[in-house]
């Protein structure tokens, strides 16, 4: 609530105040194509409104996930109810997949799987240059993160010797929406 006065040494702070000249935005380099007509057969009023993107997961943290089930997952103490071994397979073998496994454990209601990509250790005669040693290794993560993968995702962590270390990854994946039950709107989300 404003005391008596305040308008007064408002007014007198803002008196040498002056107001920056309008300029016009730049222009847009690239502008935004215009959406395709849709042909969808529900009504607009039952379309939800497009989601927020998700944010990246990265080592230090799983946007949406609360610290002890992080620790969890950095412990092994999920079980495991699905793996993939993506050993031997070319980079375009292994992300599809990846994206296939993640797709079908997120259906079948899974909620930690392992992925298993080696370390990418060099073997005595390999002459390939170290930056290609442990591609896989270098690119599930990033693969974890893209389109409908992120989307099944809470959260990956290395995996624990036992399971693999530094050549696999637990995937804690998102629960399957509760029949009849809204979805809870996201953190950062607009209009919420």
């Amino acid at each position: 609530m404003a005391k008596r006065g305040d308008s007064e040494l408002w007014q007198a702070a803002l008196r040498d105040v002056k107001p920056l000249r309008k300029r016009k935005p730049p222009p847009m380099l690239n502008p935004p194509p215009a959406p395709a007509p849709v042909n969808d057969p529900v009504a607009p009023a039952k379309r939800r409104a497009p989601l927020s993107p998700l944010l990246p997961i990265t080592g230090l943290r799983a946007p949406g996930l609360d610290k002890a089930s992080a620790e969890r997952l950095k412990r092994g103490q999920y079980p495991l109810e699905a793996r993939i071994d993506l050993h031997g397979m070319t980079q375009d073998d292994a992300h599809g997949a990846l994206g296939d496994f993640i797709a079908a454990s997120a259906r079948a209601g899974r909620r930690c799987v392992l992925v298993i990509t080696g370390k990418g250790l060099r073997r005595l005669g390999d002459d390939r240059p170290a930056s290609e040693i442990g591609v896989l290794r270098g690119a599930v993560p990033r693969w974890l993160n893209e389109g409908p993968n992120r989307a099944r995702i809470l959260a990956f962590a290395t995996a624990q010797p036992r399971d693999g270390g530094g050549g696999a990854f637990y995937v804690l994946l998102r629960r399957p929406p509760r029949a009849g039950a809204r979805p809870r709107p996201r953190k950062g989300a607009a209009g919420g």
